[in-house]
């Protein structure tokens, strides 16, 4: 059962266990230097659709099937879907989940919203309220250019501090197995708002909520960051990831050599002109459904902490001269290999 640990840690006893995952993106994402470990590279990112929006979709459709397809596992098994998306009213979810049936509870946690939804997933799956969740996520650039910025005819300049949108998104089925990778513990992030406003820099707007995170986890459980095997925040890039590790060092819990961020890990900056790096809610899932999770399957890691990060805007508050709040969540995956 969920048992709490410290004052906002959650530990998960019942052995939640990821049993399927899928990683798929568009061309950008194939040509970065996670592009072999995806599950699908869709070279016209349009999917065949016939707007952005429809494309992104069925990105989430794509991902959430071949996760399932790997469990062995029917739909009609999954009693619960966590998803969401960067769209207003989660439109990308909800369209492009609608076909499976399944029960669906939306989720808006920005670009977090992957350690949102594999944290309502686990916690379900430990607490007996389900036996089989799904957790997706995903984003398109063009239709977060179209709803948050402007559109992409404008062809307007991108700041130095700017980050690109991944066109990608990441699924996980969780049950419970006596292998894989678990999810031990999740911490759920508080707001942070320093005061950004400035759109073209999410980075510096969602570092405090990370380091403010990753200190309350360390904090309730009794470890420091040495203690893991790799420490991934999401998706900061590198304005982001500078700002948390000075903001921890402050803090008295340095970030070493085993700190990274998922919006440095999914472009390849030099190459790829993606300025500060990559973001978006299928950032941070993809490089987890890519990447991380298959390092943990080969023993390569066997202790991560995952905390994807959120700015909370949307045009209207940022019309209105609004600050960009930020949160972030961190789950702790384990395994046994």
């Amino acid at each position: 059962m969920p048992e709490r640990c410290g004052q906002y840690t959650i530990t998960l006893s019942n052995s939640p266990t990821i049993l399927g995952y899928a990683a798929v993106g568009g061309k950008k994402e194939g040509e970065g230097p996670l592009g072999k470990r995806f599950d699908a590279i869709f070279e016209d990112t349009h999917l065949g659709e016939e707007t952005w929006e429809k494309a992104e979709s069925a990105l989430q459709r794509e991902a959430f099937t071949r996760a399932l397809d790997k469990t062995g596992l029917s739909k009609s098994q999954v009693q619960l879907l966590f998803a969401g998306d960067l769209l207003n009213q989660n439109i990308a979810s909800t369209f492009g989940l609608r076909e499976m049936a399944i029960p669906l509870l939306g989720q808006f946690g920005a670009c977090s919203t992957m350690g949102q939804t594999l944290a309502m997933a686990a916690t379900f799956v430990d607490s007996g309220a389900a036996d089989l969740c799904g957790a997706v996520t995903s984003s398109h650039f063009c239709t977060a250019e179209r709803q948050f910025r402007f559109p992409l005819e404008y062809g307007g300049q991108r700041a130095p501090t700017s980050q690109w949108t991944a066109t990608a998104a990441g699924a996980v089925v969780v049950g419970r197995g006596s292998r894989g990778v678990r999810v031990s513990a999740v911490c759920v992030g508080r707001v942070q708002d320093l005061g950004v406003t400035d759109m073209n820099n999410m980075g510096a707007a969602m570092a405090p909520a990370a380091a403010d995170t990753l200190y309350r986890f360390f904090t309730d459980t009794g470890t420091v960051p040495t203690d893991y095997d790799l420490i991934a925040t999401g998706d900061l890039g590198l304005v982001g990831s500078r700002l948390c590790r000075e903001l921890m060092e402050k803090k008295g819990l340095p970030l070493g050599e085993n700190y990274t961020d998922c919006g440095l890990l999914l472009f390849d900056r030099d190459t790829q002109d993606v300025h500060a790096g990559g973001s978006g809610c299928g950032c941070s899932a993809s490089v987890l459904c890519s990447y991380l999770l298959p390092q943990m399957e080969s023993g390569a890691l066997r202790r991560v902490l995952f905390a994807p990060t959120g700015a909370l805007m949307s045009p209207t508050s940022s019309q209105q001269g609004e600050s960009i709040p930020g949160i972030c969540h961190a789950v702790l995956l384990t395994s046994g290999v």
